[in-house]
């Protein structure tokens, strides 16, 4: 096994934070934007709910976007486990 010095492992963390900062950080923005609550299973999932979403990037722009009740909770499990991996993904030695 290789070693590393104090200022190596100092240097591979800043940049495995960074990167896990920078992939996460537009998913991290819109879950933000989406403060609305989890439909209940009880209510229709065929509704149509609409959020203003901020664009990334900008503090004034947003825009409207329209999905379904089921639509919206499968974007929910979407970001959370691009979140979930990128955060695995920095975990991981750098096999380069």
């Amino acid at each position: 096994m290789r070693q590393c010095s104090m200022g190596n492992r100092t240097t591979l963390l800043a940049a495995m934070t960074t990167s896990l900062a920078l992939a996460a950080s537009p998913v991290l923005a819109q879950a933000q934007t989406n403060s609305q609550p989890a439909p209940s299973s009880t209510k229709d999932p065929n509704r149509i709910i609409c959020q203003r979403i901020e664009e990334t990037g900008s503090r004034v722009a947003s825009k409207k976007v329209c999905m379904t009740a089921q639509q919206w909770e499968e974007k929910r499990r979407s970001d959370r486990e691009y979140v979930e991996d990128a955060q695995q993904r920095s975990l991981e030695p750098n096999s380069g």
